[in-house]
């Protein structure tokens, strides 16, 4: 095990742990033990490595923190006292017998948090030791803390660092300072050593001067620059997608093998694509699973602070946040910023009520809290331009904005502030519709867009996937013969186009139709008949 001076991450001392005891066991002192474990009971064995590993794990999480006898506050404890309690850890593990060691491991998995194993944490953020790995400055950090108490009354110092998502060890120097300024007081003390923070009526006075200039104080923001390293290393061209994954994302829909083939480079280009077809064929329902073929999940900042301005970045709209199974405790074990939150990759539908304002920062008058852009929300993911053609503003005004982002893979955006900063574009972007592409844009768009699918009719074969599939998810049994007779009679007869809403669409009739009558809910010709004159009686 290394005893360099440099602070080991939770990961990295877990790491160094297991390639440790690796090497010990490998190199003869765990065959040794194992030769003279039968003088020795399984029973006693197990408990005395237990015992061995519990003192060494409470010795740990003593020694990560120490009281300082002036303040009473809790401090991270030095780089040398973090080597000597990994050492005692690794003489106590090779000791014993190799066979309980993922006892071992176990204990300090839960202690210093979970191990990354999933590619798509190959980058995470990790929890700054200093104020200016933030990219924050102590005036930034102050005015949110002023903020809440002011709209909160007191809190700790813990709860402070939890609203703002720094580690505690970076805020109560900051208070402090804010309470020799007179502008915080102790209202009393609270666990380890901390204490109960209100805010003076001097502090009250610049609180409600921050608030005039923006209400906003929640997490800390994340610097541009962070932000900007964490796309590149996420991006959604690292991300490629194989037959069984396209299989796994579209296993509840009917897609023919060739649309599958045509689907797949179209999703692993990472650029762009055009589905078009008629209505009714699941163009909406491609479009919102391509992400599932990825699998991956990405972290994201709660929000982003450029030059003053907080721009609000995650949207539980938008964003499916993956919940971190974490220990209940004072401290973070993780290792990660808390200023981030983990996603899966997201997908960003939009459809007939987008308008330009949603394509750049907004800024709410009354908060002065900005609103991150669709495009800037979908990074690393998807964004769906749903119903292209049927939106408010004018197709060409969206082209003309687009155009050379799709180009170019970065966009612009004018912020509040008066700054235009360069922000990546970093999603397959995907436009539905069903009017014919060339009639909706010109030449040099389409070529900016490389895949164009058209999604089919589906075939008669593929109709009765359909309903076989359908028919039990709405409780009835599913009749062959029945569906030959609709396709016969309704469809081929009247020369209809099949669509791949008919049979949900059908079935839903049906099963109003055996409700209204209180007839047993069974597909018959009937039924259908009755279903087949209400849907199609004006198409």
């Amino acid at each position: 095990m290394t005893t360099d001076n440099r602070k080991l991450s939770p990961r990295e001392f877990l790491t160094q742990l297991r390639s440790s005891v690796k090497k010990s066991v490998s190199g003869g002192s765990g065959a040794n033990l194992i030769a003279s474990g039968p003088s020795e009971p399984a029973e006693s064995m197990a408990a005395n490595t237990y015992n061995s590993v519990a003192g060494s794990v409470e010795q740990a999480e003593a020694a990560t923190m120490v009281t300082n006898s002036n303040s009473g506050t809790v401090l991270p404890e030095t780089a040398e006292a973090d080597t000597e309690v990994a050492a005692q850890i690794e003489r106590s593990v090779t000791e014993q017998d190799p066979t309980y060691l993922a006892s071992l491991f176990e204990r300090v998995h839960n202690l210093l948090g979970a191990a990354q194993t999933n590619d798509s944490e190959a980058w995470f953020p990790s929890e700054p030791t200093e104020l200016s790995q933030t990219g924050l400055t102590p005036e930034e950090v102050e005015r949110l803390i002023l903020k809440y108490l002011a709209a909160k009354g007191s809190a700790s110092g813990r709860r402070i660092s939890q609203q703002t998502c720094l580690p505690y060890a970076l805020i109560e120097p900051l208070l402090k300072d804010l309470k020799q300024k007179q502008l915080l007081v102790f209202k009393g003390t609270s666990t380890m050593g901390d204490y109960d923070y209100a805010v003076t009526e001097m502090g009250k006075e610049r609180a409600r001067r921050y608030t005039e200039e923006c209400t906003y104080f929640g997490s800390a923001p994340v610097s541009l620059p962070d932000y900007l390293r964490s796309t590149a290393a996420q991006t959604i061209t690292k991300q490629h997608a194989d037959v069984e994954s396209l299989r796994a994302a579209f296993a509840d829909l009917v897609l023919n093998k060739k649309m599958l083939d045509r689907l797949g480079p179209a999703i692993n280009s990472g650029r762009g694509m055009f589905l078009f077809g008629a209505p009714g064929n699941g163009k909406t329902s491609i479009a919102e699973r391509i992400t599932a073929c990825f699998g991956s999940t990405i972290w994201i900042p709660r929000a982003l602070g450029i030059d003053g301005d907080i721009i609000r970045f995650y949207d539980p709209g938008v964003h499916e946040l993956v919940e971190e199974a974490n220990e209940s405790g004072l401290f973070n074990l993780t290792g990660v910023d808390q200023r981030w939150v983990r996603v899966k990759r997201p997908t960003v539908v939009a459809g007939g009520e987008l308008t330009m304002a949603e394509l750049e920062v907004k800024q709410n008058v009354a908060t002065h809290i900005c609103e991150a852009p669709l495009q800037l929300k979908s990074n690393c993911g998807i964004l769906v331009i749903d119903d292209f053609g049927r939106q408010r503003m004018p197709v060409a005004e969206l082209l003309n904005r687009w155009i050379v982002p799709l180009e170019k893979r970065y966009d612009f955006l004018n912020i509040p502030c008066g700054k235009k900063i360069q922000v990546p574009f970093d999603q397959l972007i995907i436009f539905s519709t069903n009017l014919e592409p060339r009639d909706l844009v010109d030449g040099a768009f389409l070529r900016r867009i490389p895949y164009k699918i058209q999604v089919l009719d589906p075939s008669p074969d593929e109709f009765h996937q359909l309903f076989e599939r359908i028919a039990p998810a709405m409780g009835f049994e599913y009749h062959r013969d029945v569906v030959d007779y609709l396709i016969e009679n309704h469809y081929l007869a009247v020369n209809r186009p099949m669509r791949a809403c008919h049979p949900r669409d059908l079935l839903l009739q049906v099963r109003n139709f055996c409700s209204y009558n209180r007839l047993p809910k069974e597909m018959t010709t009937e039924a259908l008949d009755f279903g087949v004159e209400n849907y199609f009686s004006v198409m």
